[in-house]
């Protein structure tokens, strides 16, 4: 049987509603380390991961205030699958370290939640005991992102979808599966999936 608490993961496509989702389970009372939010706080505030990122991709990286210059580190390793393994190398391990220290702070809960885009492509899955995919119609989440960041065109949007895995894939390798299709109930099967890891002796 897992040692509390469970962990575990929940991922998805972009425009996908994982961050709904989550938000869901917190209001459950259930821990939510938010793995690609926190990996921009770690890109700025970790000294070390700093220095390898200037190191590696030049000041460039970032502004004089120490904000990261995300338009040109993107463009460095847009297309260059050498230069983003080395800078997800950089940034991955300090925000593992940081999960589990997150982890032991949440202990006494029964099981946390990570939520992260590429839990599935980065391989970090393996390392939680559940998956949880969030899966949305290609159209709803080309609308949803295009409403949340009036900066994308679908031309944007489309690549980024063309650059992750597919559903299919993260479905394959989940032990739940939540339908954000704007017409299924989101709430019952939230419950459902938190009841299931309750109630059956997995967790607590």
């Amino acid at each position: 049987m897992p040692i509390n608490p469970i962990k575990v993961g929940i991922t998805g496509g972009i425009g996908s509603g994982k961050t709904v989702v989550c938000k869901m389970f917190n209001l459950l009372g259930v821990p939510v380390y938010d793995a690609d939010r926190l990996a921009k706080v770690i890109m700025v505030e970790n000294t070390e991961v700093v220095e390898s990122i200037i190191s590696a991709f030049g000041q460039k990286a970032y502004f004089e205030d120490g904000k990261v210059n995300r338009n040109y580190l993107a463009s460095e390793v847009f297309g260059d699958a050498e230069k983003l393994r080395l800078l997800n190398s950089i940034v991955h391990p300090a925000v593992a370290i940081d999960f589990e220290l997150w982890i032991k702070e949440n202990e006494q809960k029964p099981y946390i939640v990570k939520e992260a885009a590429l839990l599935v492509e980065s391989g970090s899955y393996k390392t939680l005991d559940y998956l949880i995919t969030v899966t949305s119609p290609e159209k709803v989440r080309i609308k949803r992102v295009l409403n949340r960041d009036p900066h994308r065109t679908i031309h944007d949007v489309t690549s980024i979808i063309s650059r992750q895995l597919s559903e299919a894939e993260k479905i394959e390798k989940s032990h739940f599966v939540i339908v954000n299709d704007d017409i299924t109930l989101i709430i019952p099967q939230v419950l459902g999936i938190h009841e299931s890891l309750i109630s059956s002796g997995l967790a607590g």
